[in-house]
């Protein structure tokens, strides 16, 4: 398994970096902070997957005309406390901040607040949108459709995108339970990061072209398939499978989006759908309002508790005991906030492309 070189670099250089970057393809400038505020939020929770180093992406598909840099969102049909959103093929990374806050809105209002998205392209982290929620002291939701990448169960092509879900519990004393997640066993990016360091994959996680397994991530990327959650039959990946076909409705039938095989790439490159059944990517987001049910403290005094009881757990052998969900992305969050971000040198190098394409310096 080959080193691979990283380089830190402070939060706010590459905050700025990625604003500069956007405004050049024509994002408006609170657009673009929205944006990165997006990436930076998974880099600094140590989900590289999902940040900065997908800027390469949003600008090819930028430069390809295939997302509208200046949307004009707009609400199709709402009631107290729903909402349909059409984001005009925009940057996910706004239009689904932006979709969240009506969705929180409307909790505050009446309760809960749910919103559906059509039209619009890959949202970044699932998690950013409960975090948000949380500053409110809101149960927060969110869930959204991708780019074919995963085999149904017993399938052996694409069929299906990782179709990531997040929920978000605020506690009293303790950090937060934030559980994000893909419906997959993996999300498709760490097959992007594994290539990029030059590692194999886990046997389980992906299947070659013909059904087979896979260690080789470029033999995934190439024309396989991840697996849902849960790896097979037997390990329970038919629930995995279902998860996936629960965030597909949510995110797309409910919305008017593609679902399925029918989901625009989200990577340049990427085979476009001969048919369309809706209109680009979906989202789904909920908020409810605490208080709504119970007593905002007696809710966050009883997280608190059940938080202590799990971390109190008898350990297994060999480890520290048990996680909380969000812990290693808290952990990670500490301490990169303190020391910056680290970046693969693969990373740093498209990082350094667009700054040549665009003049805009990033070392």
């Amino acid at each position: 398994m080959a080193e691979v070189e990283t380089r830190t670099y402070q939060i706010e250089h590459l905050r700025g970096f990625g604003q500069r970057v956007l405004v050049h393809f024509g994002v408006p400038e609170e657009d673009a902070r929205q944006a990165i505020d997006v990436l930076i939020t998974a880099d600094l929770r140590g989900i590289e997957s999902h940040g900065i180093g997908r800027l390469r992406s949003y600008v090819d598909l930028m430069l390809a005309k295939k997302i509208n840099p200046r949307p004009e969102m707009k609400i199709v049909r709402q009631t107290p406390s729903t909402a349909t959103i059409d984001g005009d093929n925009g940057l996910g990374l706004v239009i689904g901040p932006k979709s969240y806050e009506i969705a929180m809105r409307k909790a505050e209002d009446v309760g809960s607040g749910w919103v559906s998205v059509r039209n619009s392209n890959h949202f970044g982290i699932a998690g950013y949108y409960p975090l948000e929620a949380l500053k409110r002291d809101m149960i927060g939701w969110a869930m959204t459709n991708s780019t074919k990448m995963v085999a149904p169960l017993w399938g052996a092509e694409r069929m299906l995108g990782t179709n990531p879900l997040a929920i978000a519990f605020p506690a009293k004393r303790e950090p937060p339970v934030v559980i994000d997640m893909a419906t997959s066993v993996v999300a498709y990016g760490k097959i992007e990061m594994a290539k990029h360091k030059q590692q194999s994959i886990p046997h389980g996680w992906a299947i070659d072209v013909e059904g087979r397994d896979t260690v080789d991530p470029a033999v995934m990327i190439g024309g396989g398939a991840l697996l849902p959650l849960g790896l097979d039959r037997d390990h329970g990946c038919h629930k995995g499978y279902c998860l996936a076909t629960m965030v597909d409705v949510l995110s797309c039938v409910l919305s008017g989006a593609n679902w399925g095989p029918f989901a625009p790439p989200d990577v340049q490159g990427m085979e476009t759908p001969e048919r369309r059944v809706g209109k680009g990517v979906g989202h789904f987001f909920g908020a409810m309002r605490i208080d709504a049910f119970i007593d905002l403290d007696e809710f966050k005094s009883q997280v608190d508790e059940w938080i202590h009881v799990m971390r109190a757990t008898q350990p297994a052998p060999d480890t520290n005991g048990p996680l909380i969900p969000g812990d290693p992305e808290h952990d990670a969050e500490q301490i990169r906030r303190q020391q910056g971000i680290p970046l693969i040198m693969p990373v740093v190098e498209e990082l350094r492309e667009i700054s040549v394409n665009t003049r805009i310096p990033f070392d």
